[in-house]
């Protein structure tokens, strides 16, 4: 069993940085992709950044440029560095680790809540 602890989440007044990081307790394959969602209040989840074990990265439109996902796979770690931050990144951040090859999983992490004040 695979679990993920997030860190790094808290208050930012905008046009600030926040750094998020993830690491995976357990054992896990390199044919994996790590990423970080986001959920608003009333809305629905959605991918802000994920990145293969190869390092192949890939960033919803809504951050590219701002923000920066990168990992360390002797850590099992990810992290995310938000840059020039906006009222509209305000949301909890999920991590995530999936793998769609046999034998396939799906974790998240427990969410971290980033709230960028205007």
């Amino acid at each position: 069993q695979v679990q993920l602890m997030e860190s790094g989440g808290g208050v930012v007044q905008a046009g600030g940085s926040l750094r998020l990081s993830c690491g995976a307790s357990g054992s896990i394959s390199s044919s994996h992709i790590m990423g970080w969602y986001r959920q608003a209040p009333g809305k629905q989840r959605d991918l802000v950044a994920t990145i293969t074990g190869g390092g192949r990265t890939n960033y919803a439109d809504s951050v590219k440029g701002r923000f920066t996902i990168s990992s360390d796979n002797a850590k099992n770690s990810v992290y995310l560095q938000m840059d020039s931050m906006k009222p509209e990144d305000t949301a909890v951040y999920y991590c995530n680790l999936k793998r769609f090859l046999a034998p396939p999983y799906d974790y998240w992490g427990q969410g971290n809540q980033v709230t960028v004040s205007s």
